[in-house]
């Protein structure tokens, strides 16, 4: 489908929303909506649900320099996470062909998922935006989002954000996380 937006002519399978719409909001303790997701490399991925410690986050895009910088520093980050039993799955909306790329440019060891629909963005809580022009992207996109889900598959922590410059500091990130694991640390924000 072609459409016009802001001059531009883009190439998408999906509409383009109008404005940056979020819909849903992911409650603390609640659940993630379980769905499945191809990966860069092949396979597919279940996420939501029970499993063990699991960190979902959700990047905007092959075209973000920051999503870049930010997956570059959970990479150096890694083996850390896997010492407290975390798995770290890192999904996006973008296309095969850009994910692959995406996984390759960073080197990345860590599932990447792909093709993120703008229905499941809206169901994951997550801000959806629009390219500002065809040399961006071709797409709606989400902008950042993190989950950590406990074993039992409730969300630990819920972090979105409508910007890429705002996302959780990952060192703090895994000191919090290691105290969480070992003091059996509850869900917080649950209350009132």
């Amino acid at each position: 489908m072609f459409r016009e937006l802001s001059g531009a002519t883009l190439q998408t399978g999906e509409t383009i929303q109008e404005d940056t719409v979020m819909t849903t909001k992911i409650t603390a303790g609640g659940l993630l909506p379980e769905l499945d997701l191809p990966l860069a490399g092949g396979g597919d991925i279940h996420i939501g649900g029970e499993g063990g410690w699991r960190m979902v986050v959700v990047y905007r895009g092959l075209h973000c320099p920051k999503c870049k910088a930010y997956l570059t520093k959970l990479k150096d980050l890694a083996s850390g996470f896997a010492d407290i039993n975390t798995d770290i799955i890192t999904v996006s909306g973008d296309p095969e062909e850009k994910a692959e790329a995406f996984k390759q440019d960073l080197g990345l060891d860590f599932p990447v998922a792909y093709g993120l629909t703008v229905e499941q963005m809206k169901d994951w809580g997550l801000y959806v935006s629009n390219p500002r022009s065809p040399e961006e992207t071709d797409r709606p996109f989400p902008e950042p989002g993190l989950f950590i889900l406990r074993p039992d598959g409730t969300v630990q922590i819920a972090d979105v954000s409508n910007a890429p410059f705002a996302r959780p500091d990952l060192d703090n990130l895994l000191g919090g996380l290691t105290f969480i694991q070992t003091k059996d640390y509850p869900v917080r924000g649950t209350g009132g």
